[in-house]
């Protein structure tokens, strides 16, 4: 990304994104701050504060070009610098993963996934090959990948993840419900299905 943004102010980018997605596929020419504020139940001062931090955005009194301001938040958080990315976990999540098509138009290319199953390895996923876990070093050196989907069980996700840091891997997408331990060079996010899924189910019963 050109700027430094806020993780919180990346999340809402991204579903300005999709919105106005959205919106370019009706043909719409116009969409206001008020519209993205109400798909998303936020103020849309909240939304104009937001789009300050854009490269470059039009006139938020008559609205935005649709088309114009997807390319910019695609510029800003860097949708066009492609990074190769690695699946480790080929089960259900993993496989599901591997097979949802619509990565690539955020810049995240997935090459490959890896497994420890033998009935696993060499099996084609939509046009990705599962490897055996072995073979992550030598091919993440080989295809210049430093980003990880992590998505085995709890049990051996701390050893796997340790394995990845030892095979060059800078950054882990953590699907695991394991808390891992990693330096601090090495960035982890985690993706707490169960949290947001409890997060969720308390705001329905409030």
């Amino acid at each position: 990304m050109a700027k430094k943004i806020p993780e919180k102010v990346v999340s809402r980018l991204t579903f300005y994104h999709s919105i106005v997605s959205e919106f370019i596929e009706k043909n719409e020419q116009n969409i206001t701050s008020s519209q993205l504020a109400h798909r998303l139940n936020i103020d849309d001062s909240q939304v104009r504060k937001d789009f300050n931090l854009l490269n470059k955005v039009g006139r938020c009194r008559v609205g935005y070009c649709p088309k114009d301001l997807k390319e910019t938040i695609e510029n800003t958080l860097g949708f066009s610098n492609k990074r190769n990315a690695f699946i480790v976990g080929a089960g259900h999540l993993g496989l599901a993963l591997a097979k949802y098509d619509k990565f690539d138009n955020y810049g995240l290319n997935i090459l490959a996934l890896f497994d420890t199953d033998p009935l696993k390895i060499d099996m084609q996923i939509n046009d990705k090959k599962i490897f055996h876990i072995t073979k992550l070093l030598d091919l993440a050196s080989e295809l210049n990948v430093d980003i990880a989907i992590l998505t085995v069980p709890r049990q051996p996700a701390q050893d796997v993840a340790d394995f990845l840091i030892e095979s060059g891997i800078k950054y882990i997408w953590n699907f695991t419900p394991c808390v891992l331990s990693a330096p601090k060079y090495i960035k982890v996010w985690n993706e707490n299905l169960m949290a947001s899924f409890l997060q969720f189910a308390c705001k329905e019963i409030d």
